[in-house]
């Protein structure tokens, strides 16, 4: 499988990576702070961008990208009870709690800029 990239905009690209780092299992691939990183698990490739980087650049008519939003990334988890309480005991922030569908479990969780990660338990797991 091709490795894929999704961008995020973050308030403070050190915060990001070590949350990143942390607290999911990424590891750097680029490290050009204080603009930018790139952090990769497995085919997922993030790319963290800071206020200096070409990708934070105000558009045409002014609009600036900012973090936080509805998109997401999905991280699909063994066990996502025992994900969440790990990751709640180290005080991170979620949006919801755990709600259950036809295709399994999720919840969301924010990174230090408030970006949107999904995990995931598939349902039958």
């Amino acid at each position: 499988m091709a490795q894929v990239s999704i961008r995020y905009i973050v308030d403070d690209v050190a915060t990001s990576i070590a949350f990143y780092e942390t607290h999911l299992g990424f590891a750097i691939e680029r490290d050009a702070r204080p603009a930018f990183a790139s952090v990769t698990r497995g085919d997922l490739r993030l790319l963290l961008s800071g206020q200096g980087s070409s990708g934070a650049r105000a558009m045409p008519d002014g609009r600036r990208p900012v973090p936080g939003g509805w998109n997401r990334i999905l991280l699909v988890v063994p066990d996502l009870k025992q994900e969440v309480a790990r990751l709640k005991g180290a005080g991170l922030v979620f949006r919801n709690d755990i709600i259950t569908g036809v295709g399994g479990s999720q919840t969301l969780l924010e990174d230090p800029s408030g970006n949107v990660i999904e995990l995931f338990q598939p349902a039958g797991h």
